[in-house]
């Protein structure tokens, strides 16, 4: 029952983040008419590549997890198969797939997760410490990514141009993942940092239960969308920057 309620209520909310979103351009002129139906259509492509490169950049974020929480002791996600590359063994339907297509169509920011690796406190090393940093390596290796990304972008952009278009979007997309996931909300990265900062459990329990619906409303309602696209491309510009110099 509680499942219905909350696929329901994560669905409502989707219908605000669809007014909200598109609104304004409901309101647009008849003669522009047909400049949308092209607009969509792109967004439409932009969506999929966005979906199709969370599932590129989630593989090995969910496998740092899996593989720094295998490093310090915790058989917990080796013995579920979560350290792979593989990645449908990191989707998650409504976090991999369904969420990031719909919010990337909408415009309204990106909204997107992996399967979470699940570990126990309890066998690894430096209990809730060593939590914090299975829960940081995801973030890291996004960042990692990012800057191999980059590295093919230059190296191809005369060799394989639509090459280097997707890796400069996997390079802004990787980042925005890596602020996204250290937001401090169930089932988010950054949420378990709470934990190992000792925030009372009946705390982090109560804004686990609300988890979906903060991370939707936050994104919709306000402007934290888009300073993480602006993060991401700030950050995106200064690792190309680096990489520029150093092969000149």
């Amino acid at each position: 029952m509680w499942k219905l309620i909350s696929v329901a209520a994560v669905m409502a909310l989707l219908g605000v983040w669809a007014v909200l979103a598109g609104g304004a351009k409901g309101r647009e002129p008849a003669a522009r008419a047909g400049n949308r139906v092209w607009e969509v259509h792109l967004e439409i492509q932009r969506a999929v590549l966005d979906v199709l490169l969370l599932w590129i950049l989630t593989a090995p974020h969910e496998f740092a997890h899996a593989w720094v929480a295998t490093k310090l002791g915790d058989d917990t996600p080796r013995r579920e198969g979560r350290v792979t590359l593989y990645p449908l063994a990191h989707v998650d339907w409504l976090g991999t797939a369904i969420l990031p297509f719909v919010t990337s169509l909408l415009g309204a920011g990106f909204l997107g997760w992996g399967k979470p690796v699940r570990s126990d406190v309890s066998k690894l090393k430096g209990g809730l410490n060593g939590l914090a940093l299975v829960a940081v390596a995801g973030p890291v290796s996004n960042v990692i990514l990012a800057i191999i990304l980059a590295a093919v972008a230059v190296l191809s952009i005369h060799v394989a141009p639509p090459l280097t278009g997707f890796a400069v979007e996997g390079v802004r997309l990787s980042l925005y993942l890596a602020i996204f996931n250290l937001l401090p909300v169930p089932p988010l990265d950054g949420s378990k940092l709470l934990l190992a900062a000792r925030v009372p459990m009946v705390v982090y329990i109560e804004l686990a239960r609300f988890g979906f619906m903060l991370l939707i409303v936050a994104i919709s309602v306000s402007d934290l969308g888009r300073w993480m696209s602006q993060w991401s491309y700030q950050g995106m510009q200064a690792i190309f920057a680096v990489l520029t110099n150093r092969l000149q």
